[in-house]
């Protein structure tokens, strides 16, 4: 039997497309808070929800427990516990439903010989990215269950770059099977793509931190934070010392997120204009279009997100965009790239 044959990369895609849309429930968890809703992390039967009031009762009467319901929730309902509850177990059940999809078939490929020596370690990497995130997503929750009714931002940051990470790796390898060919590269170029790609990803853990602060309710203008101020005086004086303003405050890094945003438009617009002085093939030149597409996109997303005070829907469509745009970078770096 072929090795690294289409079924390998059927696998690898419908990986890629799991991890998508776990992007989105996670979003959507986040925005709507329901993210501390499950306070017991239990690996096999936390796959089952409460089937009968009285094991729902149980549930609500252990989140009473904790600060998220001391502290904000006092008035919730069983029903509003229910919400929450629904997102956060969608999303717990897809992460563990995503490490089967990763393990069985890489075990029945491995154990079938379908698989090369360099697949099997790009593989491994995978999984080990997967188990990664499932332990970041423990780690974000346990945050938020002390003495605070909210999880880390940084924690969620880390939680959700990896989540970006993994699909990002899982489709350049799914990319690799798909485009063996080896072809002359142009050096200056692919590396103008590799910064470019690392500004968005600084953006995306921006992004993350925005979300864990709720970050994107306050300064409601554009192009100015407020009226007049394109820069707020509350970027450089909410924390102390003043470094901190950038990492933890909430008018700071809402700034620093608006203005990567022009600095990730600049580096696509760029990558777009030198690409148009190169031969290129039609896959690098449909990558390159793409990546103008998508930021455009992803930046009249941003600018209503704020605008109109983040509602659930245009959140995550925000938060879909920056996957895209991600997606589309990835296969421009690697069609420029081998």
């Amino acid at each position: 039997m072929k090795k690294d044959n289409k079924k390998v990369i059927y696998w690898l895609l419908i990986g890629c497309i799991l991890i998508f849309i776990m992007v989105i429930v996670g979003g959507i968890t986040r925005l709507t808070h329901s993210g501390l809703s499950i306070t017991n992390y239990k690996l096999i039967s936390g796959t089952i929800p409460p089937l009968n009031e009285v094991e729902w009762q149980e549930a609500f009467d252990l989140y009473k427990q904790y600060p998220e319901y001391q502290k904000l929730n006092t008035h919730f309902t069983l029903q509003d516990f229910k919400d929450i509850y629904f997102w956060e177990w969608l999303h717990r059940v897809l992460g563990r439903f995503i490490g089967l999809v990763f393990i069985l078939p890489f075990l029945y490929f491995l154990l079938t010989k379908q698989l090369t020596k360099s697949t099997i370690k790009k593989s491994i990497i995978l999984l080990c990215l997967g188990g990664f995130q499932g332990f970041l997503g423990w780690y974000m929750v346990k945050s938020g269950l002390i003495d605070r009714p909210d999880v880390s931002h940084y924690r969620l940051a880390a939680h959700l770059t990896t989540a970006f990470i993994t699909f990002a790796f899982t489709f350049w390898v799914a990319l690799d099977l798909m485009f063996p060919k080896k072809k002359e590269i142009n050096r200056k170029f692919r590396n103008l793509i590799r910064v470019g790609l690392l500004v968005l990803l600084v953006q995306i853990i921006y992004g993350a931190f925005v979300a864990g602060l709720d970050a994107g309710f306050i300064h409601n203008f554009w192009p100015m934070m407020s009226e007049g101020q394109f820069m707020h005086e509350t970027v450089y004086i909410e924390k102390n010392p003043f470094i901190k303003n950038f990492f933890e405050g909430k008018s700071g890094v809402q700034f620093v997120h608006r203005i990567l945003a022009y600095v990730v438009v600049f580096f696509v617009f760029i990558t777009w204009k030198k690409s148009r002085k190169l031969r290129v093939t039609t896959f690098q030149s449909k990558g390159v279009n793409l990546l103008l597409i998508f930021v455009a996109l992803q930046f009249l997303l941003g600018v209503l997100t704020i605008l109109l005070q983040v509602p659930v829907w245009l959140g995550v469509a925000h938060q879909v965009g920056a996957f895209l745009l991600l997606a589309s970078y990835t296969f421009t770096l690697h069609r420029f790239s081998k």
